[in-house]
């Protein structure tokens, strides 16, 4: 996959959180590496996303301390990152339309 929206992941990093900054690069890179074609060849490998409308999925990681929300184009092989944050954060933002 092409990941785009990469300033959401170093805007996020700024804030100093230790353990953000040793699981988001993981997290780039398995996505980069990633052919995904539809959800399930996503939940094959992240056992820990939800999915919402218009493609968005949601990735939480760090034991659900923190989100991802992604719009993925299946056809063009592309990760549009569209949120990241804290896991209580992220239920003060509307996921399906950020």
């Amino acid at each position: 996959m092409e990941v785009r929206g990469r300033n959401k992941i170093k805007d996020f990093l700024r804030s100093g959180d230790a353990k953000a900054r040793k699981l988001l690069p993981g997290w780039l890179a398995d996505t980069e590496r990633a052919c995904w074609n539809s959800p399930s060849d996503i939940r094959d490998n992240n056992r820990t996303v939800d999915f919402l409308s218009g493609n968005r999925v949601v990735f939480n990681f760090g034991g659900n301390d923190y989100r991802i929300v992604a719009e993925i184009d299946y056809r063009r092989q592309v990760a549009l990152i569209r949120w990241v944050g804290y896991h209580k954060d992220y239920d003060r933002i509307n996921a399906r339309v950020i």
